[in-house]
């Protein structure tokens, strides 16, 4: 079976054509268009989505996307893409490619890749994440999915890790994804994360743990795997900064081998987070 997998995001539209074993047979991206128009915002996916299928029959439609979303993403209005707000993304990829489309968050999308195609093959409570242009994440426990009764459940980037903080696109103060995104970092310092310097590194780990910290304790897992390009491209000192601060942070006896990783998917897990989606749903 072939998926078109569709990764929406702040920076980049990414659209793929994955089988259902996870091999990657083309994929095609675009940096996401900086304009109010949602149509321009919807005719640079339509130019991706063309591409692929010059090359490729599909069967099935699968989305990650920023959220907030409606049930099922029929609307999606995700935070870093202003010109989106309750856009009907499900119903114009349906008219567009006459196939039957499954949409989920970004994070929770990149949770399902882990489950179907990472490490958390084979793990029934485990939290995935992505530190990017945003923060998000999803959260498998006995072996399903957590969805929420809005469908938006994993929202750790709008997990409280600094009282009285910088604001947040949400509305709140202190929030993970106002302190540590990309976009954040670019804010507050002036400079890309890719050029941040090592105090920020491990403050930034240092914050993650205390969300991750939280949220263990809430749900009970014991491995989160880290994706984003902001995560990946800090590296070594990132894991061992946040891992180190969990030591202290997370102190209950069940939440002795917590413990934060790089996701197994490298650089691919964007191109399969949508095709997890469609099999998941499926």
């Amino acid at each position: 079976m072939n998926i078109l997998s569709v990764d929406i995001g702040g920076t980049k539209f990414q659209v793929s054509i994955v089988t259902d074993t996870g091999r990657i047979l083309e994929r095609a991206r675009c940096l996401t268009p900086k304009t109010m128009d949602a149509e321009v915002l919807f005719k640079a996916l339509t130019d991706l989505v063309n591409y692929n299928l010059k090359l490729h029959s599909i069967d099935v439609v699968g989305v990650g996307c920023g959220g907030p979303m409606s049930i099922g993403g029929d609307l999606v209005s995700p935070l870093n893409i202003p010109g989106w707000r309750a856009f009907p993304l499900k119903k114009r990829l349906s008219e567009l490619v006459n196939r039957e489309v499954f949409i989920d968050n970004d994070a929770k999308a990149i949770t399902l890749a882990e489950m179907y195609f990472g490490t958390g093959s084979g793990l029934r409570d485990f939290m995935a994440m992505v530190v990017s242009t945003g923060v998000g994440g999803g959260v498998i426990s006995d072996g399903r999915l957590i969805d929420g009764k809005s469908w938006n459940a994993g929202h750790i980037g709008h997990v409280t890790v600094v009282p009285e903080g910088r604001r947040c696109a949400c509305g709140a103060q202190g929030c993970l994804e106002a302190e540590i995104s990309g976009l954040s970092t670019q804010e507050i310092l002036g400079i890309p994360a890719s050029d941040a310097p090592s105090d920020w590194i491990r403050r930034s780990g240092v914050l993650l743990a205390r969300a991750v910290a939280s949220s263990a304790a809430l749900l009970d897992f014991e491995r989160v795997f880290v994706g984003g390009s902001v995560a990946l491209g800090y590296g070594a000192l990132f894991f061992e900064t946040a891992n180190s601060a969990l030591k202290s942070l997370a102190r209950l006896d069940f939440l002795e081998k917590l413990e934060i990783l790089p996701t197994t998917l490298g650089a691919e897990f964007a191109c399969l987070s949508g095709a997890a989606v469609a099999l998941y749903r499926l």
